[in-house]
């Protein structure tokens, strides 16, 4: 048993308390190796944000679990060694089981995330209570999940949106305990969240999707005030990089996400937890193609991903700063 205080990380109970008071959201990105968690802890210093490191079952497997505690543990020392001392949480994103959510927690994560949403729901309020029995005698947070995204991420898939309905609400936090809940609103897994015929395309011909769901989230505040509300699927697919991957070799077919200014908006909430993955994987996609296409000697991996690096810590400085509200706040 590793204890995630032990490796100077921090659960989401102050820092979800602090967001939504202050009327900002908390980054939770995901990673995956060495280069997207030094982009991350580069940026969230500099930005002054604190920040959630996500990762699901499968990087976990991607990037065995003991090197993924030593890698956080590594974070909380390069953040200090970069000047600032700001709150990092090591989170497992979409959990599926009891046995998953346990041995992330005894292997040091300060949070878990169980998704029973695709279980009937008293199946998911009992599988959620049982994380949470075990989590909180361990002193970690619990994300549990109301109704289903759509999208592809990893592991996670599913076809269709099912909305959150805000008469289950209250009863499922009563009866888990959850310390946070991601309701679904509209966003969606994946870079190529809408279909094109969902969607409008705007004087440039660009796909414009379907306003989010906020009626739904501003009923389940109505329920739960001051209650920490999670999004999921909530990159925006930035068509620069979207352009730069197709011009240099890729394939990405209607890929669009959800605009910066409904974040934003979003973030004002208690929406105190907005997830973004697809984002930096065009990031970091769209510098290495480039540099294949425009450099093609070259075959030295730290000079195709440090500039990848280099892009991804861009883009989430920008998340901190300018969508999410979280700079400053560490």
């Amino acid at each position: 048993m590793v204890s995630y205080k032990d490796l100077g990380l921090v659960n989401t109970r102050d820092m979800f308390a602090k967001a939504i008071k202050g009327g900002y959201a908390i980054p939770a990105f995901n990673f995956n190796n060495m280069e997207q968690m030094q982009a991350i802890i580069q940026a969230c210093v500099e930005a002054s944000s604190p920040v959630i490191l996500q990762v699901s079952a499968g990087a976990r497997k991607y990037a065995n679990q003991t090197l993924l505690r030593y890698m956080a543990q590594g974070a909380v020392e390069y953040a200090k060694e970069l000047g600032k001392n700001i709150p990092i949480v090591l989170h497992l994103d979409h959990g599926n089981s009891f046995e998953l959510c346990k041995s992330c927690i005894d292997m040091g994560f300060s949070s878990v995330m169980i998704d029973g949403s695709h279980l009937p729901y008293d199946e998911n309020v009992a599988l959620t209570k049982q994380v949470v029995d075990y989590a909180h005698q361990h002193d970690v947070t619990v994300e549990g999940e109301l109704g289903v995204l759509a999208g592809v991420e990893d592991e996670v898939s599913a076809e269709h949106h099912t909305y959150t309905d805000p008469a289950d609400v209250i009863d499922f936090v009563q009866k888990t305990g959850v310390d946070s809940l991601a309701i679904s609103i509209g966003t969606s897994h994946g870079a190529n969240k809408f279909k094109p015929e969902q969607c409008t395309r705007n004087a440039e011909g660009i796909l414009v999707p379907p306003e989010l769901r906020f009626d739904i989230l501003a009923e389940i505040e109505k329920k739960l005030p001051g209650f920490p509300i999670v999004l999921h699927g909530s990159s925006s697919v930035p068509q620069e990089y979207v352009k730069i991957i197709n011009t240099h070799g890729g394939a990405l077919k209607d890929a669009v996400g959800i605009p910066e200014e409904q974040l934003r908006k979003a973030a004002k909430s208690a929406v105190c937890k907005i997830n973004i993955d697809s984002d930096g994987r065009l990031a970091m996609t769209a510098a290495v193609r480039k540099i294949f296409v425009d450099q093609p000697a070259e075959f030295d991996p730290r000079k195709y991903l440090g500039p990848a690096r280099d892009e991804l810590k861009k883009l989430y400085k920008h998340k901190c700063e300018n969508v999410l509200g979280s700079a400053g706040q560490a």
